[in-house]
């Protein structure tokens, strides 16, 4: 019996592996490469040629994960173009091009 709302929504129990991906923000080869390793729940059957991943081994593996001590990328502080205005041609700035 699946859990339903008022609205008819239907909590999913499993993922498919491009469902998983995106939900880890990992590429589907990195998801593979994990499972290959052992470092990642293995798959389930779902039928006879389709597998998925529980949905709550997967959270309880994201829940596990580390605390990162690697900060956030910094700000470049390269300026963003504005809007409207187009960048100078770049044979004008080069030098010996003057008029």
């Amino acid at each position: 019996m699946m859990a339903t709302s008022k609205k008819g929504f239907v909590a999913p129990i499993f993922l498919d592996l491009q469902t998983l991906a995106d939900v880890l923000a990992l590429s589907v080869s990195t998801a593979q490469d994990l499972v290959r390793k052992g470092q990642f729940p293995q798959p389930r059957q779902l039928s006879g040629r389709r597998v998925g991943w529980l949905l709550r081994e997967v959270q309880e593996w994201a829940e596990a994960r580390p605390v990162s001590m690697l900060p956030p990328p910094p700000n470049t502080g390269a300026k963003k173009p504005r809007a409207g205005k187009s960048p100078a041609p770049m044979a004008d700035q080069c030098e010996g091009n003057a008029p």
